[in-house]
């Protein structure tokens, strides 16, 4: 088990180009995939609990895949395995920078891999788009969760217009969550409560940011 966690990372940590979510389909790969250890429920949440502690997506996942599957080894052997190929990498790019940095052949090739690594996190977001908005292994339309939806167009469109902290669009989305689903189960009283509490969570966000930026204006003109 250890060996085979080792293993596993050290593919992750060497081909992780682009870092962050980049990773996100090597892991599904790994850990789902091939070595089936947790399900693609499970590396949804995994992801939100990184998203919410401090470190990479790759080493937070490491650590608590390893210490689920083998305890505290399998969380040391599992991180070891994952920063080992950067730090032998970043070494030595850092070593030859200064003499190869201008050939035409790394630029080329660091441009080919961006695309690369965009498609890369499409693909990662899709499965967990389907895994968060339908309940089951059913697809059809009647099995989505509006709920789900509505929480993630929210998120979307206040990260994307307002850009506050994504620490606090998590937590609003984490109280609306819990309201939904948490209290009383999934039906329309809590679906309403849910509701009310993150779009009465994203007005008072906006009037914040609106008189935030009044007060600093009026500040100017004063000045």
């Amino acid at each position: 088990m250890l060996l085979d966690l080792f293993w596993a990372f050290l593919q992750i940590g060497l081909f992780s180009i682009g870092g962050g979510y980049a990773a996100l389909p090597l892991i599904q790969e790994q850990v789902i995939n091939k070595y089936g250890w947790i399900t693609m429920s499970e590396f949804t949440d995994l992801i939100t609990i990184s998203q919410m502690t401090p470190g990479p997506i790759a080493i937070n996942s490491a650590s608590f895949i390893g210490a689920r599957m083998a305890g505290i080894p399998g969380a040391l052997v599992a991180t070891a395995g994952c920063i080992l190929p950067s730090c032998i990498i970043v070494m030595t790019i850092a070593a030859l920078y200064k003499k190869y940095s201008n050939l035409n052949v790394i630029d080329g090739a660091l441009k080919g891999l961006r695309p690369a690594v965009v498609g890369m996190i499409a693909a990662a977001g899709y499965s967990m788009i389907v895994t968060s908005w339908f309940s089951g292994t059913s697809y059809a339309f009647k099995g989505i969760d509006i709920a789900a939806v509505l929480i993630f167009f929210c998120a979307f469109l206040l990260l994307r217009v307002l850009k506050p902290n994504p620490i606090a669009v998590m937590s609003m989305s984490g109280l609306a969550g819990l309201a939904v689903y948490g209290f009383y189960g999934n039906d329309k009283t809590c679906f309403l409560t849910g509701t009310i509490l993150l779009i009465s969570s994203i007005i008072a966000f906006a009037l914040f940011r609106i008189l935030k930026k009044r007060g600093g204006a009026r500040g100017g003109t004063d000045a």
